[in-house]
């Protein structure tokens, strides 16, 4: 029985870290019709966004099918979201062709090459933070700067379409999107009649696509309101096909096949040189999966591990480096299709994988007829829903310091790029925040009646006692506003000079560096020789423990209370 009770152990210890496994354990046969017809429905989607998000990153129509295979495969093992799709994503694309295009030619041999570095280090800074347990550093990206910089990519993503949409060749060298967008005012007159005229129809067929079918279906989450690029498509070939003769530019060939594994070039140099750019990505595709496989999690009352999230992304990264892919993250827009179309697990993800190799095994000659103006309207309707403008508004209305962080970041993105916008936008953020808790609210506090608790003087009808300083330090006492607590701390004791007691409630304090600490002891100082006791109160557990081994309650004048109330009795009856 001993072997049977190791085995059970082992099952479990491959569920925590392989969570199909889990999943399969439980698999149920109504589950897999659901996941078969919300793959079908997905596949169908995934794949005209692929090729059109792998152009948008400058890499061959195939990166894009080949970045739906192995990833997806890999997360739907390892992922902990049941309904999350992961795939080539918008966001991405734009950080990959911003870091990457200053290396190689788009499009080029060695343009894939230096992309799969890009890929394999985005896998392996995610494992890093997994195994050093630094998840946390993804919080530097703030819901503002997130706001801000998908809005700004946003804008650059439809500015970097509008030539492959009007048909301007001559433009599409241009490296600055703000560039591009003035070089497509001075060619107006050379755009392409034909060309101009079918993007035209393609964004109008896309906008109007979902809400008739809504109204026809009566219902408007359905399935089929999300196949409309995969319709487009199909009328789009079929159009090219039946009218050879034209002005239409089309994606051209694409190599039939599954693609062939292989490893990323070896180059410290250009290892060293992506490194950057490569930590941005992983940050972005983490924050940006995290946040759609949580929000789908709570629809279904469950939850995802941010750890397994880590690996499962990263092994997804890694899938695409070997695949001669690009990084790839979770699909807002794809994951909904998933969820709306029925999908019960990640079997799901794994059917729409099949999908997708039956494109590439029989049905890539198909995309000789694709016409990349339609795969630019796929991109600006698909990103177009992006904006987020109710968040901007509630960032303003609750404060106003995270309007500017976004706004600095979304600036900086337009005008700087991607990289150094984004970097701006997180600088910017902890600017702000470093100033806000550099001017820390000293707050007089009083006995509210005859309980034991202690409120403002200005907002509560409270009492106080004369001899004694009560002041509670809302913040963190470190270097950042150690010199500014002092300060406002002694000019309250001198404006009250029947003050014989101060008494620090630190109720809201939940760390105190080095600065702090020496603070504390010059404060005291300070207060000695004036007559004033220092006595502190209400210091949690945790920072008590840390504190006990600097001999601060040695050095004070008064002493340490554990709460407001007990300080304020001893301190009341010494000073009668």
């Amino acid at each position: 029985m001993g072997w049977l009770r190791q085995a059970r152990f082992a099952m479990y210890r491959w569920e925590d870290y392989v969570p199909l496994v889990g999943v399969l354990k439980r698999y149920e046969r109504t589950d897999f019709k659901h996941d078969v017809v919300a793959g079908c429905v997905v596949g169908m989607v995934t794949i005209p966004q692929a090729v059109a998000y792998a152009l948008l990153a400058g890499m061959p129509p195939a990166s894009g099918l080949y970045a739906c295979l192995f990833p997806m495969l890999i997360y739907a093992i390892f992922g902990s979201a049941k309904q999350l799709v992961v795939g080539p994503v918008a966001v991405a694309a734009l950080l990959v062709v911003a870091s990457v295009s200053m290396h190689a030619e788009q499009y080029s041999d060695a343009y894939v090459g230096i992309t799969t570095i890009v890929c394999m280090e985005t896998a392996i800074l995610l494992w890093l933070l997994r195994g050093l347990r630094m998840g946390g550093l993804v919080n530097l990206l703030s819901h503002p700067v997130i706001t801000g910089f998908v809005n700004a990519a946003v804008i650059l993503i439809i500015i970097t379409q509008l030539p492959a949409l009007t048909g301007l060749v001559s433009v599409r060298g241009v490296d600055s999107p703000l560039m591009m967008l003035l070089e497509i005012g001075n060619n107006l007159t050379r755009t392409d009649f034909w060309t101009t005229v079918f993007g035209a129809i393609s964004l109008l067929f896309l906008g109007l696509f979902r809400p008739l079918c809504a109204r026809l279906l009566s219902e408007t989450d359905h399935p089929i309101t999300r196949i409309g690029p995969m319709v487009l498509a199909a009328v789009a070939i079929i159009a090219v096909a039946v009218a050879p003769d034209n002005t239409i530019t089309t994606i051209g060939a694409v190599p039939q096949g599954l693609p062939v594994l292989s490893w990323p070039p070896l180059d410290l140099k250009l290892w060293l040189a992506l490194l950057p750019p490569a930590a941005i990505i992983a940050v972005v595709t983490y924050i940006e999966s995290y946040s759609i496989g949580t929000s789908l999690a709570a629809r279904h009352k469950s939850r995802i591990d941010p750890n397994q999230e880590l690996i499962a992304l990263g092994a997804a990264n890694f899938g695409a480096a070997l695949c001669s892919a690009y990084p790839v993250a979770g699909s807002f827009s794809r994951s909904g299709v998933n969820v709306s179309a029925g999908a019960k697990t990640p079997i799901a993800c794994v059917v729409c994988a099949v999908v997708v190799a039956f494109v590439l095994l029989f049905l890539t000659d198909l995309f000789v007829y694709l016409p990349q103006v339609v795969l630019a309207a796929i991109v600006i309707v698909s990103v177009f829903g992006l904006i987020d403008l109710k968040s901007s508004r509630k960032h303003w209305a609750l404060h106003k310091e995270d309007s500017l962080t976004e706004f600095v970041t979304f600036a900086a993105v337009l005008v700087l790029g991607v990289e150094v916008g984004l970097v701006c936008g997180v600088a910017a953020s902890i600017a702000f925040f470093i100033r806000h808790s550099s001017r820390p609210n000293i707050t007089q506090v009083g006995r509210l009646g005859d309980s034991e608790q202690f409120r403002s003087i200005k907002r509560y009808p409270v009492t106080t006692t004369s001899g004694v300083l009560a002041l509670r330090v809302d913040e963190n006492i470190y270097f950042a506003n150690a010199n500014q607590i002092e300060t406002k701390v002694i000019k309250r004791v001198v404006l009250r000079k029947s003050t014989r007691h101060l008494l620090l409630v630190c109720s809201s304090v939940n760390m105190v560096d080095a600065t702090g600490l020496m603070m504390l002891h010059r404060l005291n100082q300070h207060l000695a020789n004036a007559g004033v006791t220092l006595s502190l109160s209400d210091i949690k557990g945790p920072l008590m423990q840390k504190l006990e081994a600097t001999d601060l309650e040695n050095y004070l004048s008064g002493s340490i209370f554990f709460t407001a109330d007990v300080a304020m009795q001893a301190l009341a009856a010494s000073s009668e």
